[in-house]
């Protein structure tokens, strides 16, 4: 018996026009292996290795992909490996965060937005970046009141560079406030993490889109004997209907086989 896949599962990203998989491919461990709160190392994939991931990816029905110019060389080597397909993937990408020389420095001007979009349009070999959402250092409302990024974003949204844009925050204050204007929010939601649900409710009810980040955290000692941590984190995060994606960094062709068919499982039961 085959097992299932995401392609029947598909769903809407909030009111962008975009369906995207329900578990999205995040690809820092294609590009950075400095600064990365991983509890164990890991060695980047070459390109054969990458190019077989990101293959079996699609064959399970994962159409979204999540880069950034923070994740080290992930932009420049996605441009040549996704060459050819990139009708088949719905692309969400950064501005914001440069890691450079093993550290992070933040921009959020305007004409750093803009250079930095263009830079990502050139790596990605594409003219058009599904989903653009705004790398946060914490200063969530800073950012979104105080700089010139969003309002950036929302005029290459007009002139067709980017088809939405967002913002990947720390606080409800910055969800919400991402929500007002902006398509998307990125939040952490996990079984040891829950305070920013009232981005969710808030997304839920405006028909805006959530994608989750850190859907797979670490916290998983308090379950249960025999309770699957993978299972138990999507039977919560599928239950809450302004979901539209979690997005896991695998690069594990095991692991990716099997929060699929975890995902799926979850999602056909419900």
């Amino acid at each position: 018996m085959s097992l299932p896949t995401l392609h029947d599962l598909h769903r809407p990203l909030g009111d962008t026009g975009l369906w995207v998989s329900p578990l999205g491919l995040g690809t820092v461990k294609l590009g950075r292996d400095q600064g990365v709160k991983y509890p164990n190392g890991f060695t980047i994939p070459d390109d054969d290795a990458a190019r077989l991931l990101l293959g079996q990816a699609r064959q399970l029905g994962i159409n979204l992909i999540d880069t950034a110019p923070a994740y080290g060389i992930s932009e420049e080597r996605l441009g040549p490996l996704l060459r050819g397909q990139r009708q088949d993937w719905v692309i969400v990408s950064k501005v914001g965060e440069e890691f450079e020389a093993g550290q992070s420095r933040f921009d959020f001007s305007a004409e750093h937005t803009r250079f930095s979009v263009e830079r990502s349009l050139k790596r990605l070999e594409t003219d058009f970046i599904d989903l653009l959402l705004v790398h946060s250092d914490g200063n969530d409302l800073d950012i979104l009141q105080g700089c010139e990024v969003y309002q950036t974003l929302a005029a290459l949204k007009a002139e067709g560079k980017i088809r939405g844009f967002g913002f990947s925050g720390k606080t409800v204050q910055g969800g919400l406030k991402a929500l007002e204007t902006g398509d998307c929010a990125m939040v952490t939601y996990n079984l040891s993490e829950q305070s920013e649900r009232p981005v969710l409710d808030y997304a839920a009810a405006h028909g805006k889109a959530i994608l989750v980040k850190k859907a797979l955290a670490s916290g998983h000692a308090c379950l249960a004997p025999g309770v699957d941590p993978v299972r138990a984190s999507f039977e919560l995060l599928f239950a809450h209907p302004g979901v539209a994606s979690a997005i896991v960094g695998t690069i594990n062709p095991l692991h990716l086989s099997h929060n699929v068919a975890t995902a799926a499982a979850v999602l056909l039961r419900n």
